[in-house]
C-alpha cells in the first residue's frame, strides 16, 4: 500500500533533491510451510502458532475458533478449516446501490467441526447451505457462525453456499473511510487493508488462509467490472447487464481481492505470454494511460532483481475516487488518480512499489500483521532500486545508497522514525513511515553487511522459496544467514526492533 502524504515532502535545496515518502502504508521452513519457527528475544516475541481450540470433552466435535490470534487483529480470520477456492457470482446495480451475491466456498476441515465462523460485514444473508443442506446461522459483530446439519470430520472437504443481497458498506472499525465496499459516482470499489473482503463476501479474512478465486461480476453493459487475475469471459446477459468473469489461479490473501465497477477505458493485451489488462477511469486524461503502460517496463526490471513474475496476469487500474492510497491488489494493483497528477512528475515509482508487492506481500504474504515490514520495507526498497535503475533523483538521490544516507542524516535521534520499531510497530502505527523507510533501510543495511553478491541472491530465493505461501521475519533472517554465512540477529534487532537510530552499516 502507498498513501501520498504519509510523510511530508522534503526539499533539500543544496543537493537539489526532493524527498517523498508514502505509505502506499533455526533453518528456514520448507517452501510452503505456514508455521513460523520459535522466536528469539533479539527478534521480538514469538508469533501465535494457532488459537487455543474450544474444547468440549463430552463431544468429539468442537466449534472452530472465531479468530487466528493475529498479534494485532486476534479475531481476524477463523480456525478449524482451510479454504481452497472462492467462487463469487455477484451482481451490482449502481442505480439502487445494491449488491446481490452467491458465494460458493470450497474448504477442508482441519478439526472435527460442530460449527465454524466466516468473517462477514456485507449485505443481508438470505440463506446458507453446507453440502446442499440448509445450515443454521448466527450473524453478529462481523462473525457469521454456521452450524451445518451434520458435523464435519477433520480432513473432509465441504462446500458452503451463502446467498446475500442488499446495500454494502465500509468495513466497521477501519483506520480510514476508504476501506471495504465504497460507492462511487458511477459504480463501486471494493478495496482495503488490512481487512476489507468481509465487506462484500463471506470469507476467512486473514493472509494465513490464501485461496484461489473465480469472481463473476454482472453490471450494466455501459460499465466495466474489473477484478484480479485472468479475464476469462465477458458475456452479455438479460436486462442490459454484462457479466465479467475473472479467475485468479494463484493463492491470494483475502484483502488482495478487489472489484472495481464504473466507466473505464479498458485495454486488453499481453506481455511475455501473460494477459495484460489495464484500466483508467474515463474522466482522467490520456496521459494517465501512458504512465500506467509502463507497468511492463517496471515488471521487466523487477524480474532481474526478484526473479520471475509470480502470477499468470498483470496490469493495473487507476480510479477517480477519493481513495487516498494505492493497493497491491493481486495481479492488478489499484491506484488513486492523484499519483498521476502531472505536477508530481514521473509516477513510475508508485508502479515499482505496488508491482514489487506482487512478489513481496502477494505471492509471499505475511503470516502476522505485526510483520508488515516484510511487505512495505521490500516494496519501498524496490522504489529505491528502480530510481537507481532509471537514474531518477528522488527520495534522497539517484542511488539506493544516496537515499539511505539522506534518510539517515535527516532524522535526529529523537525522531519517530527511530521511535517506532518497524518489526513491531503496533496496530495504530501499522502504516507509519518507519515501517516503510526504516524497513527499506533494514534491507540496505543487510546489503551493506553481506555484500551485493549475497544480497541479490537472498531476495529472489526468498520469493522462490516462499512462493504462494506466507513468511516471517525469523524465516527471512534464517535465509539471509544461510546464504551469507553470517550471524545477523544483532543487525536485524537494531534495525527492526530497537527504538533508537542504529549504527551506520
Amino acid at each position: 500500500m502507498v498513501r501520498p502524504g504519509i510523510a511530508r515532502r522534503l526539499a533539500v535545496a543544496a543537493a537539489g533533491l526532493v524527498l517523498l515518502t508514502a505509505c502506499t502504508p533455526p533453518p528456514p521452513s520448507p517452501p510452503n510451510s505456514d508455521r513460523p519457527e520459535s522466536s528469539s528475544t533479539l527478534l521480538g516475541p514469538p508469533l501465535a502458532l494457532e488459537c487455543p481450540p474450544v474444547l468440549d470433552t463430552s463431544d468429539p466435535f468442537d466449534p472452530g475458533s472465531d479468530g487466528l490470534c493475529d498479534s494485532y487483529y486476534p479475531q481476524a480470520g477463523n480456525g478449524g478449516y482451510d479454504v481452497e477456492n472462492y467462487d463469487l457470482d455477484l451482481t451490482y446495480d449502481p442505480a439502487t446501490q445494491t449488491l446481490r451475491g452467491v458465494a460458493t466456498i470450497t474448504a477442508t476441515a482441519t478439526a472435527n467441526l460442530r460449527s465454524f465462523n466466516l468473517d462477514y460485514y456485507g449485505p443481508d444473508i438470505e440463506s446458507v447451505h453446507v453440502d446442499d443442506q440448509r445450515a443454521a446461522t448466527d450473524h453478529r459483530g462481523g462473525e457469521l457462525v454456521v452450524t451445518p446439519a451434520n458435523p464435519i470430520e477433520t480432513g473432509t472437504s465441504f462446500t458452503v453456499v451463502v446467498r446475500y443481497a442488499g446495500r454494502p458498506r465500509g468495513y466497521p472499525g477501519a483506520a480510514g473511510p476508504s476501506t471495504g465496499f465504497l460507492v462511487t459516482d458511477d459504480g463501486a470499489l471494493a478495496i482495503g487493508q488490512p481487512q476489507s473482503a468481509a465487506a462484500w463476501f463471506p470469507v476467512n479474512d486473514h493472509p494465513r488462509d490464501k485461496a484461489t478465486y473465480t469472481i463473476a461480476i454482472s453490471v450494466p453493459s455501459n460499465l466495466a467490472a474489473l477484478s484480479n487475475g485472468v479475464l476469462e469471459s465477458q458475456r452479455e446477459g438479460p436486462m442490459g447487464f454484462t457479466t465479467w468473469t475473472w479467475r485468479e489461479s494463484s493463492p491470494m490473501a483475502p484483502y488482495l481481492a478487489t472489484m472495481v465497477v464504473g466507466e473505464y477505458r479498458v485495454v486488453v493485451g499481453s506481455h511475455d505470454g501473460r494477459p495484460l489488462v489495464t484500466a483508467v477511469h474515463t474522466s482522467l486524461p490520456d496521459s494517465v494511460d501512458a504512465e500506467l503502460a509502463r507497468t511492463t517496463e517496471v515488471v521487466e526490471y523487477l524480474e532481474t532483481v526478484f526473479g520471475p513474475y509470480p502470477f499468470e496476469a498483470l496490469g493495473g487500474i487507476v480510479v477517480n475516487a477519493p481513495l487516498g492510497y494505492a493497493l497491491e491488489t493481486q495481479a492488478r494493483p489499484v491506484y488513486d488518480q492523484s499519483f498521476f497528477d502531472v505536477e508530481r512528475g514521473d509516477a513510475s515509482w508508485v508502479l515499482a512499489h505496488e508491482l514489487a508487492h506482487q512478489w513481496f506481500g502477494d505471492s509471499v504474504s505475511i503470516y502476522d500483521w505485526r510483520e508488515i515490514w516484510l511487505n512495505e520495507g521490500f516494496a519501498t526498497y524496490a522504489e529505491w532500486l528502480w530510481n537507481e535503475h532509471t537514474g531518477t533523483s528522488r527520495n534522497g538521490g539517484a542511488t539506493a545508497q544516496a537515499t539511505f544516507d539522506t534518510w539517515y542524516r535527516i532524522f535526529s535521534d529523537n525522531e519517530r522514525l527511530w521511535d517506532v520499531p518497524p518489526g513491531d510497530p503496533g496496530a495504530d502505527d501499522l502504516f507509519h513511515q518507519a515501517v516503510y523507510i526504516r524497513g527499506a533501510m533494514t534491507l540496505h543495511a543487510l546489503r551493506k553487511t553481506v555484500g551485493d553478491e549475497a544480497f541479490f541472491r537472498i531476495l529472489p530465493e526468498w520469493a522462490s522459496r516462499k512462493k504462494n505461501s506466507t513468511g516471517t521475519t525469523l524465516e527471512f533472517v534464517a535465509l539471509a544467514e544461510e546464504i551469507s554465512g553470517q550471524e545477523l540477529d544483532k543487525l536485524f534487532h537494531d534495525w527492526l526492533y530497537s527504538p533508537k537510530r542504529p549504527p551506520r552499516p
